[in-house]
């Protein structure tokens, strides 16, 4: 973690340790990259803008945490909560999002390319204009996912769950790609 955040929790307070309670931090454009954030408690919290490329989130909880236009390249995310996090215009490039559940997270314009999203939880979802080229997206669950706009080339989504309320680009064919409608 770089001596600048280290500063700037030791002011507000926050703890720095894995595990650590930040929900509700203001964390607006503090640079985490490398950070070890695992089982951290920053569900509500502010981190537009913020750097966390190759930051360890595994199993952290940002659930309605604002990541607007946050860097996460390379993160690893496995067994996040993401619920209703808003990460519209992130860049996620090889984030590792194994597992993880975005239920209802605002994903519009983020880049996810490369990125691990295999059996993760994109239920009602927002993908507008997302590029998720070479995406894995295998055993996902796209149910009322909203992909309009996406660019899905290349992506793998075998065995992806969807059904009549996923939205998908225009004459994108999910059948095609392996997806299986419930």
């Amino acid at each position: 973690m770089n001596l600048f955040f280290r500063f700037y929790c030791a002011i507000k307070g926050y703890n720095l340790v894995p595990g650590a309670d930040l929900s509700g931090a203001n964390l607006s454009g503090v640079n985490l990259s490398n950070a070890n954030l695992t089982n951290t408690d920053l569900s509500g919290a502010i981190l537009d803008r913020a750097r966390l490329d190759r930051a360890n989130l595994n199993r952290a909880d940002l659930s309605g945490a604002d990541l607007i236009g946050a860097t996460l390249t390379g993160a690893n995310l496995i067994g996040a909560k993401l619920l209703g996090a808003n990460l519209s215009g992130a860049n996620l490039t090889g984030a590792n999002l194994t597992g993880v559940n975005l239920y209802e997270a605002d994903l519009s314009d983020a880049n996810l390319r490369g990125a691990a999203l295999r059996r993760a939880d994109l239920s009602g979802a927002k993908l507008c204009e997302a590029d998720l080229r070479g995406a894995n997206l295998s055993y996902a669950k796209l149910v009322g996912t909203n992909l309009s706009g996406a660019n899905l080339s290349g992506d793998n989504l075998q065995e992806a769950k969807y059904d009549k309320d996923t939205k998908w680009p225009d004459g994108f064919d999910p059948v095609a790609t392996g997806a299986i409608k419930v």
